[in-house]
């Protein structure tokens, strides 16, 4: 017993999962930029990062100690790994090497994907794969938008343009290189693809970290100021809403902000639904489940606050694509709002399906809406 205690004291066993932050963006889009930086900030001297190539972000000026043929420890703390295998194992070894100290007991983990990954399957893995899910939680994505070609890739690439639509927060990259109304064409064109994602414009790379991290629903000291900060439906009636959309459906209290997109060409949409009265979880949850079945590779993200009927605090929801995220309780409502809202980005799928699908489902002589 006693050498088991022992041996137990010398683990660095986290009393959370430790949150990861996803950072994207198109080629070109100043990602690894952005990334140098970062890793020379103090703020992150607890970080881990997963990467593809070392060489690609020139770390020499930043390297400090060789721990082994795939991760170095920089100046600044922070932990460098590169991606060995697929994702799933590098986290898996990642862990298991914090937790028997063999490298610095990081307390967040940053992964930087490639120009033209798709960030869904990531996304996925951190909250489908059941190990992953119980080290790991996913804290938000952050996507480089290059202010040059931004507007270029957003509509000739459906990469960049999913990129974007997932993001919780959007960087507008190389700012000072392009003229004032340039820059607004592609602010509107990211608050039309992402109303609730805030946008920061970065130059060189620099960024404060405060701006990037600690974006999750999951977060216990933030998330209420999140939920209120994403699921604010005034962001999506502000940017390009058709505001004749707000209308009552059929006496159950819902109503949307349309935000149209399409006309870019990418198909993607993003647009917020509000019930008034309290939704029967049983019915919510056949609806996700039938809305993922038919339709999850055409629905990036959706997050959602709900009112439920059978408990009295709100539920958070959120799913990417196929994979929906167990719901997660709050112990009190971040306002006094207590309607239901739910935030979809979707791609090729007509809000009208969302809305008239749901009723359907609410539907029900004996349980009334």
């Amino acid at each position: 017993m006693t050498q088991d205690r022992t041996e137990n004291e010398d683990l660095a066993i986290p009393d959370a999962p430790l949150p990861v932050s996803v950072l994207t963006g198109f080629l070109g889009s100043g990602k690894t930029t952005v990334l140098r930086h970062l890793l020379g900030h103090p703020d992150m001297s607890e970080t881990a990062v997963i990467i593809n190539e070392f060489g690609e972000i020139g770390l020499d000026h930043l390297l400090v100690e060789k721990v082994d043929d795939d991760t170095v420890l920089l100046n600044s703390g922070c932990l460098c790994c590169t991606i060995r295998g697929d994702l799933v194992e590098s986290l898996r070894d990642l862990f298991k090497r914090r937790v028997r100290r063999q490298v610095p007991a990081f307390e967040r983990v940053v992964i930087e994907t490639t120009g033209l990954a798709d960030p869904a399957p990531i996304l996925q893995t951190l909250m489908t794969d059941p190990l992953l899910s119980s080290r790991f939680r996913l804290d938000g994505v952050i996507t480089a938008v290059d202010s040059v070609n931004g507007l270029e890739s957003l509509d000739r690439h459906p990469e960049s343009a999913k990129q974007a639509a997932v993001a919780d927060r959007l960087l507008m990259t190389k700012g000072d290189l392009v003229a004032k109304d340039a820059s607004q064409r592609l602010t509107a064109r990211l608050r039309a693809l992402n109303p609730a994602a805030p946008s920061y414009a970065v130059e060189n790379g620099i960024v404060d970290p405060a701006l990037l991290f600690d974006a999750g629903l999951y977060n216990p000291k933030t998330k209420s100021l999140e939920v209120q900060a994403w699921l604010k439906a005034e962001a999506f009636a502000a940017h390009g809403a058709n505001h004749d959309a707000d209308h009552d459906h059929g006496g159950h209290g819902g109503h949307a902000h349309h935000n149209d997109v399409n006309r870019h060409g990418d198909g993607i949409r993003a647009f917020c639904l509000i019930y008034e009265q309290p939704l029967v979880w049983d019915r919510f949850n056949s609806w996700i489940e039938m809305l993922i079945t038919l339709y999850g590779a055409n629905i990036l993200r959706i997050k959602g606050l709900l009112n439920v009927a059978e408990i009295d605090e709100p539920l958070v929801i959120h799913g990417v694509q196929h994979v929906f995220h167990p719901p997660v309780r709050l112990e009190a409502w971040p306002d006094s709002d207590r309607r239901s809202r739910l935030v979809f980005i979707t791609r090729d799928l007509d809000q009208e399906m969302f809305e008239h699908t749901l009723r359907a489902f609410n539907e029900d002589d004996s349980t009334p809406l």
